[in-house]
């Protein structure tokens, strides 16, 4: 009984999450036009959240290994409903970024915590099919978050999307307080670093926030200066009796270091594909919200259908076969996207997500369904909380090169009419770099060797 419960509550708070990011895309015409924010300060919307997200992840997931996963859970969706409600009564654009910090703090605890929950409870070979479905419902939350986010901010406003966020926190945290009461701490008595973990906050926060600064040489620095301290870190990993990190796990765990670079290249190189595309189809083709949203579901709805036979699939085929064959499928759909222009049909727009999409099903629970059953239980926070830092700090990346190039090309300006033509390049010069990446991905991924 408490397997089923645990899967519930995990699938919800799987969809929470990625349903307010995407609906958040969604809105962010609208938000633009409410606070008058330019081209480069619209994407801190949607990285304020991501970085802090990023940058506690691993430390959340340590703690939650020592002092228990269910109440680092349940702190966690407790705070995200709180940082929901205030999002939707934020007055001004400050406001809005520093309450969508404070939703990225308690998104770690639950990203670092519930893929280890999981793996708690279930076997190795019933892994692949509960983390399928656990990622289905990551998928199914962006599928719903274009259309339903797009319905509600025309009909009632950008807020609504996170007053709901709100209502859903709240429901979870209620379940998890009411039905879970085993707790998972198979590292309890271990020391935690704090040392560590504040050395790799802020090397990981100053490299990611520098890159939303490049090309500028304030970027350059602080890109260096968080690179310099991420070594650091790693050097101070080795030394002590109990770290945040298990630095020796990228040594000498192939699957677990391959595995987390594959995921690292494959969320670089998709995560921005929404938000160039809400933004495309809105201010190129004309679309209202509700309309563009409904473009965008195509992605995410094929990758809720096909995550679940992936992951029974990895159960019994390599996972890195079919990882790696998703990522094959990804690289296609970006390179297609590089003829994306301002005459290009929604038909295009659509198979192109579509077969991303399917890609992407195809490598995302394989994928996690190696890393975690290549460690053992006392490192499942970590191992958890590992992926989810590759998928954010990925995520971080992309939208950092998003930045980058409307820096570039576009400069802080609103993106107007007279600006489309610059827009379009910018899209352009993206896909390209994208795919490119998710070529180098394929070798990663057939790179970390064979599971069993």
């Amino acid at each position: 009984m408490e397997r089923r419960i645990v899967l519930l509550i995990a699938t919800l708070t799987s969809f929470m999450t990625p349903f307010m990011a995407s609906s958040i895309n969604i809105a962010l015409p609208s938000i633009a036009t409410e606070f008058s924010i330019d081209a480069v300060l619209l994407t801190w919307v949607a990285t304020s959240f991501i970085l802090p997200a990023a940058a506690l992840l691993l430390p959340f997931g340590r703690l939650s290994d020592i002092s228990g996963r269910k109440r680092v859970f349940g702190w966690g969706t407790g705070l995200y409903a709180a940082g929901s409600l205030l999002c939707g009564l934020a007055p001004s654009t400050t406001f809005l970024i520093a309450f969508r910090v404070l939703q990225g703090i308690s998104a770690a605890m639950i990203f670092s915590t519930g893929m280890a929950i999981l793996t708690s409870v279930y076997p190795a070979g019933e892994r692949g099919r509960v983390l399928g479905f656990n990622v289905a419902a990551v998928y199914l939350g962006m599928s719903l978050g274009p259309s339903i986010g797009g319905l509600m901010t025309h009909h009632l406003g950008w807020r609504s999307l996170f007053f709901t966020s709100a209502a859903l926190g709240v429901l979870i945290t209620g379940l998890v307080l009411r039905n879970l009461q085993s707790e998972w701490a198979e590292a309890r008595g271990e020391r935690f670093d704090l040392v560590g973990t504040l050395i790799y906050s802020a090397a990981l926060s100053c490299a990611m926030y520098g890159v939303s600064w490049l090309p500028a040489a304030t970027g350059t620095w602080l890109v260096l200066g968080g690179l310099l301290g991420l070594l650091a870190f790693i050097a101070w990993e080795l030394r002590v009796r109990h770290p945040v990190l298990e630095v020796r796990l990228f040594t000498g765990n192939a699957v677990f270091a391959f595995s987390n670079l594959a995921a690292l290249i494959n969320y670089s190189s998709t995560f921005a594909v929404t938000f160039l595309l809400s933004l495309y189809l809105q201010y190129i083709k004309g679309m209202s919200p509700q309309g563009a949203g409904l473009i965008l579901v195509a992605q995410p709805l094929i990758m809720s259908i096909f995550s679940p036979l992936a992951g029974r699939l990895s159960d019994r085929i390599e996972p890195r076969t079919v990882a790696s064959t998703g990522m094959a499928f990804t690289m296609v759909a970006l390179g297609l996207l590089i003829f994306l222009d301002g005459q290009s049909g929604v038909g295009f727009v659509v198979s192109c997500l579509l077969l991303n999409g399917f890609g992407f099903a195809l490598f995302s629970s394989p994928n996690t369904n190696a890393v975690m059953s290549s460690v053992d239980r006392r490192l499942y926070g970590v191992a958890s909380a590992t992926i989810g830092t590759m998928r954010l700090t990925g995520q971080m990346l992309s939208m950092g090169m998003a930045t980058l190039l409307f820096a570039i090309y576009l400069g802080r300006v609103q993106i107007l009419p007279t600006q489309f033509p610059l827009f379009l390049k910018s899209v352009h010069v993206a896909f390209i770099i994208f795919a490119i990446m998710s070529f180098g991905g394929i070798f990663a991924s057939l790179a970390r060797g064979k599971l069993r």
